[in-house]
């Protein structure tokens, strides 16, 4: 078994435009301090990160984990959460997504989804040269319009969107391939890869690709009312990638799973800063390190309730506690014995 890395954290709900946030440098010793030992790096924001000029020059990549082993971290992974999410929209998320792509391809929808593409393939050189073995992204949505089965979808409507899906990934999963780094889809409602059922599908269609994998995240598993442990026990083979993210669900007799349209704070379902949720964190990273997950353990803060920076630095802190230092040995190795295949068929008097 391995022990789990960690403590790190995702600096996109952090940057900002004064410093410290407003920099890798600055960040990086702003986690320090908190006691991160890792840095997940939106790789949108160029304030923190250049994804082009990463994917073309080791210089570079050497430069950025200098700067976080500078302060005592390592580069955990880079996400393109964004960047996911435009490889495949349905039309009606147009006007929306504008904002994710550079403001000249506004209004261009097939603009901005060739610019996601091209920022994967970037995604996949810059991880290998900066010597990371996972990447944390979305799937995108060309189905998510239609989750609820009304009106009446038509038949096929569902397979067809999901072969499309697996059209426009799977050149991006050959080119982690060539990389070798797991391509962790989070599975976030408004994705078309939102569960375990979906996930499933979406293998499917890409022949179980080997790159094809989960960030594991329970918190929107909380929010779906899915089993985020028997998630695990079904799942664990392909999550390689963790967001530490609490949650609640509080029932209630006027909204439910879908939310009513209220703002979060009014939500049955919601996120929490690090225990402050429902989830049962001990239970998972036992199960992380009983299916010897090798990855790390990053903290994603949101909270409608607590200030980020007593979410990050509380959230350093809680995740330390949870990590379990796996044993080399087995707990009864003192009332064993030598054995061999002669004393074994002696025991079972053969």
């Amino acid at each position: 078994m391995k022990t789990i890395k960690g403590p790190g954290i995702f600096l996109a709900q952090f940057a900002g435009d004064e410093a410290p946030y407003n920099t890798l440098e600055g960040m990086a010793k702003w986690a320090a301090g908190h006691g991160y030992v890792g840095i997940q790096i939106p790789s949108w924001d160029l304030r923190l990160f250049d994804l082009e000029r990463a994917a073309e020059s080791q210089t570079y990549c050497d430069e950025v984990n200098g700067v976080a082993s500078g302060a005592g971290l390592a580069v955990t992974e880079l996400s393109t959460h964004l960047q996911g999410q435009l490889v495949a929209s349905h039309p009606a998320f147009d006007t929306l997504l504008d904002g994710f792509a550079p403001p000249e391809l506004a209004g261009n929808s097939k603009a901005w989804a060739a610019w996601g593409v091209e920022q994967l393939w970037w995604a996949a050189k810059a991880s290998k040269k900066l010597g990371l073995k996972a990447h944390a992204t979305f799937s995108g949505a060309l189905a998510w319009p239609f989750f609820y089965p009304w009106p009446q979808r038509p038949a096929g409507l569902i397979d067809e969107a999901f072969k499309e899906l697996g059209r426009r990934w799977l050149p991006i999963l050959n080119a982690f391939d060539d990389a070798g780094v797991d391509v962790c889809f989070e599975l976030h409602p408004g994705e078309d890869l939102h569960d375990g059922t979906t996930f499933e599908r979406f293998l499917g269609v890409v022949g179980d690709h080997p790159r094809a994998n989960i960030l594991y995240d329970p918190s929107h598993m909380v929010l779906q009312q899915l089993d985020y442990l028997a998630f695990l026990d079904l799942y664990h083979d392909r999550v390689r990638a963790f967001h530490v993210k609490d949650a609640e669900f509080r029932h209630s007799g006027r909204s439910g799973v879908y939310g009513g349209y209220q703002d979060w704070i009014d939500r049955p379902g919601r996120f929490r800063s690090l225990g402050d949720g429902q989830i049962d964190f001990r239970q998972i990273f036992s199960k992380m390190a009983q299916y010897d997950f090798a990855g790390w353990a990053v903290v994603e803060w949101e909270c409608c309730i607590k200030h980020p920076e007593q979410g990050a630095a509380e959230g350093a802190k809680f995740v330390r506690e949870q990590i379990i230092r796996v044993t080399d040995r087995a707990f009864d190795d003192f009332a064993g014995g030598e054995t061999d295949a002669e004393s074994n068929r002696k025991i079972l008097g053969l």
